[in-house]
């Protein structure tokens, strides 16, 4: 069997409940990719691929994986990994799935909720969370992150990036939002690594915080389960 075969995608048993889509809107899918470009997400995606230093035989879980383009950035990297992709998103799992055979490379994709991981305990090496976090309601985003603690094995990675950190009013963009939005204001200040800590994760430690073509400040955050 070759690697477009190969390309799979599981179902989510269970019922069905609301999730944002990657764009805010389901309408607004086919523009997600094009808007990423344009962002210059993917240097911001390198960052985080560096950070994480993937080697070959690790299995490699994303959550909130979307359209594929992290999953797909670290097999050119690491054709060695085992990489997983998770997301309610079917429309966006569906596209995923094309770029993924059209590159002829082999990726795993399951269609579910951060909070609620179909993985068996400690089954996971490295996690990898890309502008995820955010989208998950308060209790949601507790329970993920105990998830992801639980899936992981022991010493194993989880690597976020995210809009948040210590941002200051004059940056702009998520300055203005973190007043409105409660799932930004979560990320604001040290929140991602409290976070991560309160669901039981070691050696936290926020990596690097840019401001991201002085539009928004980015954090990434390292964590040891």
């Amino acid at each position: 069997m070759n690697a477009i075969e190969d390309t799979r995608r599981t179902e989510v048993t269970g019922q069905e409940r609301a999730y944002l889509p990657p764009m805010g809107k389901e309408w607004l899918l086919p523009l997600y990719d094009p808007f990423t470009r344009l962002f210059g997400v993917r240097g911001v995606h390198r960052q985080l691929l560096d950070q994480a230093a993937l080697r070959p035989g690790q299995r490699v879980l994303e959550i909130g994986c979307g359209t594929g383009t992290l999953l797909l950035l670290a097999k050119e990297g690491q054709p060695g990994v085992a990489a997983v992709g998770l997301d309610p998103d079917l429309s966006a799992l569906a596209r995923a799935r094309r770029k993924a055979r059209r590159r002829q490379v082999e990726l795993q994709l399951d269609r579910g909720y951060a909070d609620a991981l179909p993985y068996a305990d400690g089954s996971v090496d490295v996690v990898l969370s890309s502008f995820m976090l955010h989208h998950l309601p308060a209790g949601q985003r507790e329970q993920a992150a105990r998830e992801v603690h639980r899936v992981l094995r022991p010493g194993g990675l989880l690597h976020v990036v995210d809009m948040g950190g210590h941002a200051h009013a004059h940056e702009g963009g998520i300055a203005r939002r973190a007043q409105q939005d409660e799932r930004l204001q979560a990320n604001v200040g040290d929140g991602i690594p409290r976070l991560l800590r309160e669901a039981g994760f070691a050696d936290v430690a926020e990596v690097a915080s840019v401001v991201h073509r002085r539009i928004v400040r980015l954090t990434f955050v390292r964590a040891t389960a």
